[in-house]
């Protein structure tokens, strides 16, 4: 019994925290980053950068969902998400320019959002590229603020252990919700998913 309503509690708790994430329309900008060179104030980026931190929340939810068991197919997506947002983050701070990098990012949370909904699974390389190719861009759009910064490299640190973080704690719910409780993570992803989607309209408006 005590297990079950530490089970229901994280639930609660996990959807109350995306469903206020997904009432947010406040898109990721460089013009409106408040981004500052340390690395706690880049820990803490991600934390309060809602389509961040939904994105990485949904790809640690979606990597516990779709899994079959325990082991390392868990982590490929986690993994490939934030290697790419560091090597995102290199060609950023390299002025590498790349088309679209904000429908990009909004583009991700609807994916990843959707991918939490079906439960899809699919090769762990296949999920660790996917989720890659939308972390790039997110990675590029810090890369932009933190260049010409003396301590960029600083905030970076603090954003990977952040991202690390988020990962784990999508994880650790959509472990806790995926036998009985799965329609609370889906709902989850749903939120997620329609953020993206307000963010991409919001963006062609």
């Amino acid at each position: 019994m005590r297990i079950a309503l530490t089970h229901r509690h994280t639930a609660a708790l996990f959807f109350i925290a995306i469903s206020a994430i997904a009432t947010s329309a406040s898109a990721h900008t460089g013009s409106e980053s408040h981004i500052h060179n340390s690395f706690l104030s880049g820990f803490a980026h991600p934390l309060f950068g809602l389509d961040h931190l939904a994105a990485m929340v949904a790809v640690g939810l979606w990597s516990a969902l779709a899994a079959r068991r325990a082991g390392p197919e868990l982590l490929w997506g986690p993994v490939g998400f934030a290697a790419m947002l560091l090597v995102g983050a290199v060609l950023g701070l390299q002025g590498v320019a790349l088309p679209a990098v904000e429908p990009m990012i909004a583009a991700s949370l609807l994916v990843t959002g959707l991918l939490v909904v079906s439960r899809l699974r699919v090769p762990g390389v296949v999920a660790a590229l996917g989720v890659g190719a939308f972390a790039l861009f997110h990675g590029v759009a810090h890369g932009y603020e933190l260049a010409g910064d003396d301590s960029a490299w600083q905030t970076l640190a603090g954003m990977l252990a952040a991202t690390v973080l988020l990962h784990g704690a999508g994880l650790a719910a959509g472990w806790a919700l995926r036998n009985r409780q799965v329609w609370l993570a889906r709902a989850a992803g749903a939120g997620v998913a329609a953020f993206g989607g307000a963010l991409l309209l919001q963006q062609m408006a």
